[in-house]
């Protein structure tokens, strides 16, 4: 799998203003000083990997708009020289709506960054404050202006729910209000409580099983009806416009991530950083992670996707243990509620309504196949 096949690349800026309490992604306060040697560090890393060629790059956190404009311009011309990075890659940047206004877009669009990640997670300032958020929706809106007006056409907002008392007017409002700005992609996820989160130590339960499923189900509907089509579990899109780089995830294909807590795909290898900025600094080696790229996880990943699994993919890839893999899915899903996905001799892909219950039901559709 390796070799001259573009890869994607994953840079995570650990660094925060302060701690979001749901937020289970590794990120921490630091100064001026340390987030420069953190950008001297990543391109340290990078270099191991000189020459190959790359299809995206997502610099995610964190909130790696912290890094000011001109050093996320100085690490994009670092990858560039490094990496044969591809004349239409996609190189998505995540900004939270603070700290960032028309210059920063200006700049941050000049330095070659051709799609945004938004994280505005509702238009409720009620919502907004239980989830620790410092923006409020004019912030929001005002971000998302100022990045059209500075060039940026491929913009993707975040939205959660399940939260502790939504009802679907509060969620509606928010759809509403992020609908109505027109993103290309949204992004919309379902609250769960991290070990180790403020969240959990407080002891927050999110919104109850079955009235959260409502919500999911009505937003899936709603966002169809305003032209965004669910390509995953948690993602919807304008036509043409999913999001490449999570693509590759989804679809079981090579990526390398830089950065503490960030977790690569490789030479059929899997790989990660600890979560740890001090040793990171100090040119650590990546731990090994297991080995990759069995047909069970490739089912797995796929199944993620309203488009799911395709027996083609599967004999492509795997050749006659692809086809008996997916033949093996098939009989299993028989053993089904046929509401939770659709299947013929060419797919299987989950109905919204197994969405929500994707992890038992791939528990099931994957039984007898060898891990």
């Amino acid at each position: 799998m390796s070799g001259e096949k573009p890869v994607g690349l994953y840079i995570h800026v650990p660094f925060c203003a302060g701690k979001c309490p749901y937020c289970d992604f590794y990120s921490l306060e630091a100064d001026a000083d340390t987030r420069d040697r953190y950008c001297e560090a990543l391109k340290r890393e990078t270099e191991r990997y000189a020459g190959l060629p790359v299809q995206t790059v997502y610099l995610g956190g964190g909130t790696p708009d912290l890094l000011g404009a001109a050093a996320l311009g100085g690490l994009l011309d670092h990858l560039r020289g490094v990496f044969r990075v591809a004349a239409d890659a996609e190189i998505t940047l995540e900004v939270n709506p603070t700290r960032v206004d028309r210059a920063f877009f200006r700049a941050v669009r000049a330095a070659g960054f051709n799609r945004l990640s938004m994280g505005v997670q509702s238009a409720d300032p009620k919502e907004l404050y239980f989830l620790g958020r410092r923006h409020t929706p004019d912030q929001a809106a005002r971000a998302f202006g100022d990045a059209r007006e500075a060039g940026f056409d491929n913009i993707s907002l975040d939205l959660m729910l399940g939260l502790p008392g939504q009802t679907w007017e509060t969620l509606e409002h928010s759809v509403t209000f992020c609908t109505q700005l027109g993103p290309e992609h949204l992004s919309a996820y379902l609250l769960k409580v991290e070990p180790g989160t403020p969240f959990a130590r407080q002891g927050v339960e999110p919104l109850d099983p079955d009235a959260a499923a409502e919500l999911y189900l009505r937003l899936v509907d709603r966002l169809e009806d305003r032209g965004y089509r669910q390509y995953e579990i948690s993602n919807f899109a304008r036509a043409g416009r999913e999001s490449r780089h999570n693509l590759c995830y989804w679809r079981d294909e090579e990526y390398l991530g830089f950065g503490p807590g960030a977790h690569s795909f490789y030479g059929g290898k899997r790989f990660y950083y600890p979560r740890d900025l001090a040793g990171f600094l100090q040119a650590p080696a990546p731990c090994p992670d297991g080995e990759g790229g069995s047909f069970a996880e490739f089912a797995l990943l796929n199944l993620r996707l309203t488009r799911g699994l395709r027996r083609s993919d599967c004999r492509a890839r795997y050749g006659a243990q692809g086809e008996a893999g997916f033949h093996r899915i098939l009989e299993n899903a028989k053993k089904c509620p046929p509401a939770l996905y659709r299947a013929d001799g060419t797919g299987i892909a989950f109905t919204p309504e197994g969405f929500l219950v994707s992890n038992a039901l791939l528990g099931r559709l994957l039984e007898g196949i060898e891990a």
